[in-house]
């Protein structure tokens, strides 16, 4: 089957389960680097998770920009970037947003109750990131307008034509 000829349902689910994969890849860097971040070092742990949601936002234009997304206009690669970094940086307050306040605000801060919170702030910026980058960041190509009948190609002349003689110059 033909890309083009595919509905609007199957070319979302696959644009979902594209995005679905890199934020896979995305999370688990997150998750990683803000845990040894966590056990590691003596910074805040929101500070820490800043840190890790910045590392997993590179690797996931990575995977969008040549994923996910490849197939989308790459006209304007520093209005992309521009962009994405923008809608990001509302995706890394949402997300750091939920743990400060189950920290800062519930008191709650055990290693368990960091990563529930995690992944509660995860799940709501990521709604919010597949609605931002698929609308404003990575936009998709016009449709080609499909030829309706042989008619609208132009047809060759019938017999070639002769070229236009050279202008003779009067003395």
């Amino acid at each position: 089957m033909e890309r083009g000829s595919e509905g609007p349902f199957k070319r979302l689910t696959r644009e979902v389960a594209k995005f679905g994969a890199v934020g896979v890849v995305g999370t688990v860097v997150n998750f990683a680097v803000s845990n040894l971040l966590w056990h590691l070092t003596s910074l805040q742990a929101v500070r820490a998770n800043v840190i890790a949601t910045i590392v997993a936002i590179g690797c996931n234009y990575i995977g969008f920009r040549y994923f996910t997304y490849r197939d989308r206009d790459k006209s304007a690669r520093t209005k992309e970037l521009t962009l994405f970094l923008a809608f990001s940086l509302v995706g890394l307050v949402i997300e750091n947003g939920v743990l400060f306040a189950a920290i800062y605000g519930l008191g709650w801060d055990s290693s368990l109750q960091r990563n529930v919170f995690k992944v509660l702030g995860i799940g709501i910026a990521t709604l919010f990131r597949f609605w931002s980058y698929r609308t404003w960041v990575f936009k998709a190509l016009p449709a080609e307008e499909p030829v309706l009948d042989a008619d609208a190609f132009p047809k060759p002349p019938s017999e070639p034509q002769p070229l236009p003689r050279p202008k003779q110059r009067v003395s």
